[in-house]
């Protein structure tokens, strides 16, 4: 085994570090290709707008499912097996969009896929906390954003182009053969770097479920995150396509520009959360200016200059999530942070599958995917959720500040009786 303190400064770890941010980028262009082959999945497979809201949510489920056992196995085995492991799971999981006949089997796989790429944002998680020093984890892990952002882009266009170049069950091979490459170079590339096993791992899973600030922020922070889960990843170019009248490469490429303001939200958002003192304002703030677009975006046509700008706007409030899983960590001691932060990222990430399945459920309600009015109906879902999310998180802030206002006055009258 490698120990933690190795090679923190030198090429070692900034290759460790490199083919993790990778990995993370490569799940991130899985997870939005369903949107660009939208219409291939639909032919190929005979399904409806319903079906392919299941098909594009079960992903969250292996994502979100596998996030506390794919944790405890990184600390048991190292990031090289479990996340070379899990690699090759994603890979295998795009194999049935191929081959498969029954619309049982894309299922399987895309569930698959969604398990494995629970390890990327795990993995960078881990492999960056144990080769660079404490005081270079936000700057790396925002890096590692970055570039995982950057995927989800090409996740966009390009891939779009390569579908129309080539056919999307190509597309499809390719990265499954791209999933093989990389696996073997994490394998090659990353040591067997471990850490103490925590005995009482599950008394830590209990106390932080059992916690009801924790609980309620990863709640109110999965209401808010259908602008990414829910239009980004998937209904957002056919949205754009049949309710604004945009050809395909133009409707492909503007959901994209939320992953680009996202790239830049992290440090954007943390920088306004410390400049006014409050986390929790500025994920409201966040809120709000996301459910303003998404209200403008169902009320009345919008420029396409002008959605570009809102869409970058949008995804620098998508951010908002990193400060709303940093907050729920606070909610609990420093020996459970680790595990908080696993736990909310799995929880909100849940959130996900919510969203696909109720936006597919309601488009095909009011008559499948080809009808405008039934994508602004299922759009609709997104700024309501909004704004329940906001009022739940104003709710967080007024008791949080009550209860600093206690704390105050009793250290006053404390003061003054001594």
């Amino acid at each position: 085994m490698v120990s933690s303190s190795l090679s923190r400064t030198g090429t070692t770890a900034w290759m460790v570090w490199a083919v993790a941010s990778v990995f993370y980028a490569y799940q991130y262009i899985l997870r939005v290709m369903p949107s660009i082959m939208l219409n291939d999945i639909l032919q190929q497979f005979r399904i409806d707008a319903a079906a392919f809201g299941q098909f594009s949510g079960v992903y969250y489920i292996g994502y979100s499912l596998m996030h506390l056992p794919i944790g405890l196995m990184l600390d048991r085995f190292g990031p090289r097996k479990i996340m070379s492991g899990c690699i090759l799971l994603t890979g295998v999981g795009l194999l049935p969009l191929v081959f498969a006949e029954h619309w049982a089997y894309p299922i399987i796989g895309r569930i698959l896929v969604g398990m494995g790429s629970s390890a990327a944002i795990l993995g960078v998680f881990k492999i960056i906390r144990m080769t660079f020093s404490e005081k270079r984890f936000p700057r790396m892990l925002s890096f590692s954003v970055t570039i995982g952002l950057i995927g989800a882009i090409y996740g966009g266009a390009p891939v779009s182009f390569m579908r129309d170049a080539f056919g999307f069950q190509t597309v499809a091979l390719i990265f499954a053969g791209a999933a093989i490459l990389l696996a073997a170079a994490t394998y090659w590339i990353v040591p067997d770097l471990s850490s103490p096993v925590r005995s009482s791992v599950f008394s830590d899973v209990k106390a932080v479920l059992k916690n009801r600030r924790v609980v309620l922020t990863c709640l109110f922070a999965g209401l808010m995150v259908g602008p990414l889960e829910g239009f980004a990843d998937v209904w957002g170019t056919t949205f754009l396509k049949k309710v604004y009248g945009f050809e395909g490469t133009v409707a492909a490429s503007l959901p994209s520009t939320i992953f680009i303001g996202m790239c830049f939200g992290a440090p954007v958002l943390t920088w306004i959360g410390d400049r006014i003192g409050s986390y929790l304002t500025a994920i409201i703030g966040a809120g709000a200016a996301m459910a303003a677009v998404f209200f403008a975006l169902l009320a009345f046509p919008i420029g396409t200059g002008l959605l570009a700008a809102c869409f970058v706007l949008v995804g620098v409030c998508c951010a908002y999530q990193i400060l709303a899983i940093y907050k729920a960590s606070t909610y609990v001691g420093e020996e459970a942070a680790g595990l908080t932060t696993a736990l909310a990222n799995m929880i909100i990430m849940m959130f996900g599958y919510a969203f696909h399945t109720l936006i597919g459920a309601l488009v095909q309600t009011m008559g499948g995917a080809d009808h405008p009015q039934a994508l602004v109906c299922g759009v609709a879902v997104i700024p309501i959720c909004l704004a329940a999310g906001i009022g739940g998180f104003v709710y967080l802030h007024i008791n949080e500040q009550r209860k600093s206002n206690e704390t105050s006055i009793r250290k006053q009258i404390s003061g003054s009786l001594k």
